[in-house]
């Protein structure tokens, strides 16, 4: 009897760990979000979940180290949604504008993300360049985005020579804006952009735009 039950109380720890952390990276999530970096508090994070900070400390080093884990965990998240993307069957037009609407769906999802992302560039990204597994996720997206651009030039649909990182960079900079500043493009122009009645108005915007700049005729006279 000793013998089948001693292998389950190291697999019931591990378990009870990885509850444990992930229990800790949420309510750390929404800390570092709500605080920033400089604000938050271990002993809040701490507080407010089933552990101690000691625990954190012993899970995560410390508040820098905690930081990173919950920025890495929030790459993952999109990074993964990035690699499930199954475009091989469209045509590049409507492929590009999938990957477009996979990026807006996931930033309106996440605003936690956003905040983070927004905090991290406070501290110039010193985080995410000290975290090796930050540099191993690298970018899904950018390999999408390349096959995509080929097959459409391949095929005379896309007229432009565009470089994949700025194909990404115009893709994120609406979605992450519309999210970002929302309450300030309001408080100026009276307009909420995540207003659900917009929802599907931006969505398609988006798409028109990335497919428009990718069709341009950029011949000169």
């Amino acid at each position: 009897m000793t013998s089948v039950e001693e292998p389950a109380r190291p697999n019931g720890r591990i378990r009870d760990a990885a509850r444990t952390k992930a229990e800790i990276l949420d309510v750390a999530t929404k800390e570092f979000a709500r605080s920033g970096f400089a604000g938050a508090r271990v002993d809040e994070i701490a507080a407010r979940t089933r552990t101690t900070k000691r625990m954190i400390y012993y899970y995560f080093g410390g508040k820098e180290q905690l930081f990173t884990a919950v920025l890495e965990r929030a790459y993952s998240v999109i990074r993964q949604a990035e690699q499930e993307l199954d475009v091989e069957h469209l045509d590049p037009v409507a492929a590009i504008r999938r990957l477009a609407e996979v990026t807006f769906d996931h930033h309106e999802r996440h605003p936690d993300f956003i905040r983070l992302v927004s905090i991290e560039n406070i501290h110039e990204a010193e985080h995410i360049a000290a975290s090796e597994k930050l540099g191993r996720i690298g970018s899904p997206a950018l390999d999408v985005i390349r096959r995509i651009l080929e097959s459409g030039q391949r095929s005379g649909l896309f007229t432009a020579d565009v470089d994949a990182v700025d194909l990404h960079v115009m893709i994120s900079s609406f979605c992450f804006f519309r999210v970002s500043n929302r309450h300030t493009f309001g408080a100026l122009f009276g307009r909420d952009l995540v207003a659900p009645d917009l929802r599907e108005h931006y969505r398609k915007m988006l798409g028109d735009m990335v497919i428009a700049y990718l069709t341009a005729d950029r011949a000169t006279g």
